[in-house]
């Protein structure tokens, strides 16, 4: 089994498990990014004040909507960025090495192209992946309207519909939004948010760089110990991945925001301020209607959100190395031994 495997395996199991302890924070996080009612807007509410209204008004299951997709796209881009990463960090290091013999560098890859190589693994993984977080998103943001409020829709609307028993339908699954995606924009609707997603790109590349740094150095550091062990534990893995992902979010924030704002159900009528046509009309949009403000809303809830996820996915992932490679030590072992007559 190839290091890029082993990797992008898992990084994709590190990735479901970080996913599935951080999700409601997650759904929270996309609606408050997403709000645009200026009503609502003037009562600020934390992330946990915001969970149990969701709870008490739409039920538990919809902290969680959208999380079979969600899984399905962790995994995936997880694997692929981990897949692609170590590929292309296979590559970095032989280029170093190289350098190396020629009297170019020490050997080793440097933040550059460390930050080179994490770019471009980002970068295939949003082009094949962006799809399914267009679907996660739609389910994330999607309320349930009970019978009672559309009713005091309809009465404030038109007096005489009042007694359609119409409301919003409960059913809101994967295949549901697929088809309303479609309807809306064809295939090209699948790629909604691509170009923001594209430069946020710079987002896992500070936070790979940031992390690889300060995991090198605290390695150096145990090597010129009395000890000579230059061995790192778990708790300093998600403390690592804690931090680094810390700087990436609050450097990368407006950009997230902005491709949630388009990746969500677009208004067509009505006030023309909750649609967008595209990353630039969102943008100025926002800037004219909201202030520099509206590229961090849910900010807080975020890097919460975030730093743990990221802490538990490294944590996770450095164990299942572990894990993995020293299986296939003992796999080699014992394949190695005579077998008994």
């Amino acid at each position: 089994m190839s290091d890029a495997l082993i990797n992008g395996l898992a990084g994709a199991g590190g990735g479901i498990i970080a996913q599935i302890i951080t999700y409601p924070l997650q759904t929270v996080n996309a609606r408050q990014q997403t709000e645009r009612d200026l009503k609502k807007e003037k009562r600020k509410v934390g992330a946990i004040e915001q969970m149990c209204q969701v709870v008490k008004q739409e039920g538990w299951e919809r902290l969680y909507g959208g999380l079979t997709p969600s899984l399905v796209g962790t995994a995936a881009s997880q694997g692929v960025y981990y897949y692609f990463y170590q590929i292309f960090r296979n590559k970095a290091e032989t280029a170093a090495l190289q350098g190396q013999k020629k009297g170019i560098g020490d050997g080793s890859v440097g933040m550059l192209s460390s930050l080179v190589v994490a770019a471009l693994s980002g970068c295939v993984n949003v082009l094949l992946t962006n799809p399914i977080w267009v679907v996660v998103t739609r389910m994330q943001t999607h309320t349930k309207i009970s019978k009672k409020d559309h009713s005091n829709r309809l009465a404030t609307t038109a007096p005489e519909e009042t007694a359609l028993p119409v409301i919003e339908p409960l059913s809101y699954g994967t295949s549901h939004v697929i088809q309303e995606v479609y309807d809306e924009a064809g295939l090209f609707g699948f790629w909604k948010g691509v170009f923001p997603t594209l430069i946020m790109v710079s987002n896992p590349s500070i936070q790979f760089m940031l992390y690889e740094t300060m995991l090198k150095k605290l390695k150096k550091r145990r090597a010129l110990s009395k000890q000579g062990n230059n061995g790192v534990t778990a708790l300093e893995i998600f403390l690592l991945g804690a931090l680094a992902k810390l700087g990436a979010t609050v450097v990368t924030y407006p950009l997230l925001v902005v491709k949630s704002r388009l990746q969500a159900k677009q208004v067509t009528t009505g006030d023309k301020r909750h649609h967008y046509k595209g990353t630039l009309d969102a943008i100025l949009k926002m800037i004219r209607y909201e202030g520099f403000a509206g590229f961090y809303k849910g900010m807080n809830t975020k890097i919460i959100q975030s730093v743990l996820a990221a802490a538990v996915l490294f944590m996770v992932k450095e164990e299942l190395v572990k894990g993995v490679r020293l299986l296939l030590i003992k796999d080699g072992i014992n394949t190695m031994k005579p077998k008994p007559l």
